[in-house]
């Protein structure tokens, strides 16, 4: 982290600070993350592990009158000193994923900081931002939201030169109420970028387009060509193959978000295949006995993500047996069931269906368990060696430990 000052940290007042140290070079909201030299936030009940952060060498740390206020304020004092680049991305699906992507391909050439899993909220965001060091040339974020003016509070502190919009979708319809409001809230992110910069857009979303300020340079990308051979997808791009290692289809549209942010910063496309690491619980692959596989897509669920799973689970099956463990999909609002029918009208080709919560009754499941602890021993019972597994529902399901539990019998 480009170093901080305690003494300038005082002066603002961001709650009880204790240290010694004169400077500080991380920030660290976890305390088994802390290191010598950082400052240590004790955010929500985090004043439970202040020894422990200074044990593991806190140059300081900091009790909050404001855990989001005070994580703002020291995310935007390290933004200030910086010449960095910053990419800005969000959308309804793909956000993370496309993330990744973008990093695995920045990566090879410049001095890169990248968010972390799905750090994108009024914590993650800051966190990425204080990783910053004097020799950074880009910096990729990542903004979620809930709700209006989320995004818009995320990109005024990160002050983006680049906005990538992933798509837009049904998702968080119980706070905003229409797809056309998840459009608006994620056209905050365009509206903090400076005139004349690039804005990288979907084709295909036309209720983003009345929110595109104008003075932007506007690029769009769709589905692009790709062919899936030997393990690699093949993805095509200004008249040549781009080579990644993942198999899922529904990764070469976030890729052609990627590489046109990567012409755009001016970095050259590799010529060598890109090994992109996946975040955490997206789209994990696991082989199970019997030549069956474990796709363990259990972070985040909403009804174009879900089809986009099921359609790669029945690819990859490729005439073995299939099992999707579905939790709902949370924050539809009243349209909920209705999509949650939707899903499994797009689930009868898979040969066993398990729900997970009271509206995956709407998918018409083989069979229903209201919460996840419960779908272990279900799933432990009806998965047969040589099954292709999907696991896919919305975070707070938690259905992480259907997937956890059929990996670790796969390991035995």
């Amino acid at each position: 982290m480009i170093p901080l000052a305690l003494d300038e940290l005082r002066r603002l007042d961001l709650g009880m600070l204790e240290g010694g140290a004169a400077e500080l070079t991380g920030v660290q909201i976890d305390s088994r993350r802390v290191v010598p030299g950082d400052l240590f936030v004790a955010v929500g009940g985090g004043a439970a592990y202040l020894d422990d952060a200074r044990a593991s060498g806190a140059a300081a740390t900091l009790v909050p009158h404001d855990a989001f206020a005070a994580m703002a304020a020291l995310g935007g004092l390290v933004r200030s000193r910086s010449t960095a680049r910053v990419v800005g991305v969000t959308g309804s699906t793909g956000k993370t994923s496309t993330k990744d992507i973008l990093a695995a391909l920045l990566r090879p050439h410049v001095n890169l900081v990248a968010a972390e899993a799905g750090q994108n909220n009024e914590l993650g965001l800051p966190l990425t931002l204080c990783r910053i060091e004097p020799e950074t040339e880009i910096v990729v974020t990542e903004m979620g939201m809930r709700g209006l003016g989320q995004i818009r509070a995320l990109a005024a502190l990160a002050r983006p030169d680049l906005a990538v919009i992933t798509s837009i979708g049904p998702v968080h319809l119980e706070l905003l109420g229409s797809v056309e409001n998840v459009a608006r809230a994620k056209a905050e992110l365009l509206d903090e970028l400076p005139a004349g910069a690039v804005a990288i857009v979907p084709v295909g979303a036309p209720e983003l387009e009345p929110f595109i300020p104008s003075g932007l340079d506007v690029r769009r990308f769709g589905p692009p060509e790709v062919e899936v051979r030997d393990g690699r997808s093949h993805v095509r791009f200004r008249g040549r193959d781009v080579v990644f290692d993942f198999t899922a289809r529904h990764q070469a549209t976030n890729a052609a978000a990627a590489l046109l942010a990567v012409e755009a910063l001016g970095v050259p496309v590799p010529e060598e295949p890109v090994h992109v690491a996946f975040s955490r619980w997206r789209s994990e692959e696991t082989e199970l006995p019997g030549g069956g596989l474990l796709i363990n897509d259990s972070w985040n669920a909403n009804p174009v993500a879900m089809r986009a799973a099921l359609a790669y689970l029945l690819e990859q099956a490729a005439g073995r047996r299939t099992v999707a463990i579905l939790g709902v999909m949370a924050e539809l609002g009243s349209e909920g069931p209705r999509f949650h029918e939707e899903i499994g009208h797009a689930a009868r080709e898979v040969d066993v269906v398990i729900g997970v919560g009271e509206l995956a009754r709407g998918y018409e499941p083989d069979e229903w368990v209201a919460i996840a602890a419960d779908a272990v021993a279900l799933a432990r019972e009806l998965v047969r060696p040589g099954d292709v597994v999907l696991v896919k529902g919305s975070r707070a399901v938690g259905l992480e430990v259907v997937a956890e539990a059929l990996a670790g019998v796969a390991a035995r």
